[in-house]
């Protein structure tokens, strides 16, 4: 057994008294040492279900610590872990278990619906009663390159694809993020993003956990809980998606705390309104934005508070152990200030999309992860993201970034929400269009379209402008700007 396969059970015996996780539904509370022991049963009661290396592993639950004991266990025994999304419909996951082809799934009551509908799958309730037994180490012919985690894709852009992630990415991604971002055993971080999301396992719980820090899991993500709990456990850093801090900054709670034991609040999983970041630098407290994605960490930049607070929407500089660059269409590299597609190179990048080496190929080039998104760097070398590639609008032969449209009509006192996208048009190609979630009724598109006048170039003005209750969200709290485009006005 190698230490990259079962660290954890190292930092159980480092500081077993330490508190490792803590679970707000359920109000458990474990130890490392706990967690340790948890692990081991969950070795044990694998192995005796004669798996072999190599063998899928999916879980489909909501949130709750003894993911993490499952998660672990799976790493020691060399077992690929994928853990589901169980807001999809049935037949989506039906689409991921014949993708996958599991030879265990390990379930909630709440989804015994779901196995009922694969009969032929081995399957047993996370809750199953497992006896203690002797802990014996597993044997493999093991190697860092091999599969640990295989978590889908949204699938907005198609059929959902498994990206395999390594011991080597999820490990690196770890050592990365304690590094460059300063984590330490005397870190706490509240997480409410789904354990099926690399944002929920990746972005801080498994860094934290393996720096010997504190991860307290949240299910059913409630603003009010959120700010209690935030305060109660005495977190220090946190992520959350912008649609989650909108929430928080609606209530009363959110006006009344001065958050005392945070250092730092991390926005992710879509681009932030400005409007959200400077309300928390009104409050004094610390808030940077940040940039990842499945097959890349998910972290990948760092800056310091006090500069995110003078540069709005910069993720700074590239990690201490990955590398960045911004490329034209033809190749060439970009210079300062000059848009073009982010790529990302280091060793917590993804191996593979499971059983499909065209969209592999199309995605890993010499070495580098070709992202999708749009950035630019600055005279410092600070990293901005303006958007997704495919999400760019090209309007009479200009191109039209949706987010520098969006931070623009977000600044406005009555939006709430806002997005962005290209319509066709035979005249234009594609017009702008703006879909606004506004207050108190507000509907003047003039208005809106006065302050984007005010402050962008006249081809960058929406010429469509739509207030709708609300916008359609993914699984995960981002705006689904593919299901606008269905929107019929």
């Amino acid at each position: 057994m190698h230490s990259e396969q079962s660290w954890i059970l190292k930092r159980a015996a480092i500081t077993p008294k330490k508190t490792s996780l803590i679970d707000i539904a359920t109000n458990r509370s474990w130890s490392y040492k706990q967690l340790g022991y948890e692990v081991k049963k969950w070795v044990m009661f694998l192995k005796n279900c004669s798996l072999q290396k190599g063998d899928r592993v999916a879980v489909i639950a909501e949130n709750r610590i003894d993911l993490f004991a499952i998660l672990f266990a799976c790493a020691i025994g060399g077992y690929i872990y994928v853990p589901l999304n169980w807001r999809l419909s049935h037949s989506e996951l039906d689409y991921i278990l014949d993708d996958c082809t599991p030879a265990l799934i390990l379930y909630e009551d709440q989804f015994m619906k779901l196995i009922a509908n694969n009969p032929h799958m081995k399957a047993y309730p996370i809750t199953i009663e497992i006896l203690a037994e002797h802990f014996d180490v597993p044997t493999n012919n093991w190697n860092s390159k091999d599969a640990w985690l295989m978590i889908y894709t949204g699938g907005t852009t198609g059929k959902p694809k498994g990206v395999i992630l390594s011991y080597d990415a999820v490990n690196w991604n770890a050592f990365n993020t304690i590094i460059s971002w300063n984590i330490s055993s005397d870190d706490c971080t509240l997480n409410y993003m789904p354990l099926f999301h690399t944002g929920g396992l990746n972005a801080l719980s498994i860094p934290i956990l393996m720096a010997g820090g504190t991860v307290v899991i949240g299910n059913k993500f409630n603003p009010q809980e959120a700010i209690q709990s935030l305060n109660t456990y005495s977190t220090t850093i946190s992520l959350f998606v912008p649609t989650m801090y909108q929430s928080m900054i609606d209530t009363e709670e959110f006006k009344k705390t001065s958050f005392p034991s945070i250092k730092v609040f991390l926005s992710g999983g879509a681009p932030c309104p400005i409007t959200v970041h400077k309300t928390f630098l009104q409050k004094g407290v610390p808030f940077k934005e940040g940039y990842g994605l499945t097959e890349a960490g998910p972290n990948n930049f760092v800056i310091q508070p006090e500069e995110a607070a003078i540069k709005l929407g910069s993720v700074g500089k590239c990690m201490q152990f990955n590398e960045v660059k911004i490329q034209a269409p033809n190749g060439r590299e970009c210079g300062r200030d000059e848009v073009g597609e982010l790529y990302i190179k280091g060793k917590h990048m993804f191996s593979e999309y499971w059983k499909n080496p065209q969209e592999t190929a199309k995605t890993i080039i010499n070495g580098w992860l070709r992202t999708g998104d749009l950035a630019k760097m600055d005279l410092d070398g600070d990293i901005y993201i303006v958007g997704r590639v495919k999400e760019m609008i090209i309007s009479g032969g200009e191109n039209v970034y949706p987010q520098e449209v969006e931070q623009c009509i977000i600044t406005h006192p009555k939006v709430k929400e806002v997005a962005v996208i290209g319509i066709a048009d035979c005249h234009w190609g594609e017009i702008v269009t703006a879909f606004i979630v506004s207050d108190d009724a507000f509907n003047n598109v003039k208005e809106i379209q006065d302050l984007c006048r005010s402050h962008l170039g006249s081809y960058k003005i929406p010429r469509n402008i739509y207030f709708i209750p609300e916008l359609p969200k993914t699984h995960v709290g981002k705006i689904d700007k593919k299901k606008l485009q269905t929107i019929q006005m």
